[in-house]
């Protein structure tokens, strides 16, 4: 009698874990009919600090005539904005569609608006707001940050310089290094390529040199 078989569904290696959002704070500026226009922009972990930096933006602006605004957390988990004071739906949610659209989040968008003396109707204020989001989000440089794995390793001086040939083709960050008698690295690699460093590491030293996992962390190279 035929020996039954059973159907075993194997998960897909789950893809790396990535985080997209900015690397800096920075601001960049353009007139639109004699408006100015200046569009800053700033990566943050949480409301609060949304919310301090358009406090800011606000009060670097005091004289200015509109500082209109949009954060993202989380995902668009936690999504604000507003027109302060422009026609409704013609800075804050252009500003927050621009965000989107770039796919990072955890960051701030504020526009600072110099009233020039014309007029720009709806159409304009929804172009010249999505343009001052744009150019602040390229100024600030949008990053895909990805987990990292940190480790500690320790070696002596002759396994260290075969290991030096070996990091770059792994894309290994180095943090820190101490060379007393022998030698200790803490490093980083993206957590996808751990495992095959760990692989490598036993192919070349038989088991005599080995890592120890510190944590995880997003980087991006």
């Amino acid at each position: 009698m035929a020996k039954k078989t059973k159907n075993i569904d194997i998960p897909a290696p789950s893809a790396p874990k990535t985080h997209t959002t900015l690397e800096r704070e920075a601001y960049a500026e353009f007139t639109e009919k004699k408006s100015v226009f200046i569009g800053y922009a700033t990566p943050v972990k949480c409301e609060e600090d949304a919310l301090e930096f358009i406090k800011k933006i606000r009060h670097k602006h005091g004289d200015a005539t509109h500082n209109c605004y949009a954060y993202e957390l989380n995902g668009g988990g936690i999504a604000r904005y507003s027109d302060d004071g422009e026609p409704q739906g013609t800075a804050g949610v252009p500003i927050l569609d621009v965000i989107k659209k770039s796919g990072a989040t955890d960051c701030c968008v504020v526009v600072t608006r110099y009233f020039g003396g014309i007029l720009l109707g709806a159409g304009g204020l929804v172009r010249a707001y999505a343009n001052g989001a744009k150019i602040a989000l390229e100024a600030a440089h949008i990053v895909t940050y990805e987990s990292y794995t940190e480790f500690r390793l320790v070696c002596d001086y002759g396994a260290y310089q075969k290991l030096n040939y070996e990091f770059p083709k792994y894309g290994i960050i180095v943090d820190a290094s101490d060379f007393g008698g022998s030698v200790t690295l803490k490093l980083a690699v993206k957590a996808a390529l751990f495992a095959d460093f760990e692989k490598k590491l036993a192919e070349m030293f038989a088991g005599k040199v080995c890592t120890e996992v510190l944590g995880e962390r997003f980087d991006f190279r």
